[in-house]
């Protein structure tokens, strides 16, 4: 008598076995395009702030945000900042500010205006806050902001391993990003440790990120955990 079978062979659980294994490399493969992608998106972010700074001061021998002639340069729409010391050569208040008048907020409109960055340049008429839409964002969507270098603690946007201030002429912060991908970009742009060099960053589970916090080693810094990095150029 002729049997039935029952069960699939060896040959078609091996089939079947090779099929989910080349499912689940196309899906790994997928999420590491994303993220490498996410990365090279969260990277030029950092990279092209010192192009506008550049071309601004090309174009108008002053700083955005800092230019004291500002309406002339740029026509009525410009804002000049009433915060601070203008045309010192200082980018002065916080890069994570909402203040309209500080001359860190202030340089957004600047840039747009003299054609080297997109987006508003019409001042919020309401009270300006993070995610208004006026300051741009990140892969992430987490604002950017920049500021001027200082050597003052207090006012660092962010300190290294010895608790000094991170060096640079300007500093760009942004924060919601992965530590996944912040430990990426510190790799790709600087050294590695996210506790030294030009690049740190700090785990805000770690408590609220203020100016002036200390950096978070990169070991203690988790792949979901979310952070703020800093950048100084």
């Amino acid at each position: 008598m002729k049997r039935n079978q029952s069960g699939f062979t060896l040959i078609e659980i091996a089939i079947v076995l090779v099929i989910i294994g080349l499912l689940l490399g196309g899906v790994l493969k997928g999420q590491e395009l994303i993220n490498s992608a996410k990365v090279k998106n969260l990277a030029t972010d950092f990279r092209n702030i010192p192009v506008y700074i550049y071309g601004y001061q090309d174009k108008f021998k002053a700083l955005p945000g800092d230019d004291p002639n500002v309406v002339a340069h740029l026509g009525a729409t410009a804002v000049l900042a009433t915060t601070g010391t203008v045309g010192n050569g200082v980018i002065e208040g916080a890069w994570n500010s909402y203040n309209k008048g500080d001359e860190s907020y202030l340089f957004w409109q600047h840039v747009r205006l003299a054609g080297l960055a997109a987006g508003m340049t019409t001042i919020p008429t309401a009270t300006a806050a993070a995610g208004d839409g006026y300051k741009p964002v990140n892969a992430a969507g987490g604002d950017i902001g920049i500021q001027s270098g200082t050597s003052v603690v207090g006012s660092s946007p962010m300190l290294d391993v010895n608790s000094a201030a991170i060096r640079g002429t300007y500093i760009i912060c942004s924060p919601n990003i992965l530590g996944k991908f912040a430990k990426q970009l510190d790799i790709q742009l600087d050294d590695g440790n996210t506790q030294t060099g030009s690049m740190m960053s700090y785990d805000v589970t770690a408590g609220a990120y203020a100016i002036g916090k200390t950096s978070t080693a990169t070991a203690s810094i988790n792949d979901a955990d979310i952070v703020v990095v800093c950048m100084g150029v």
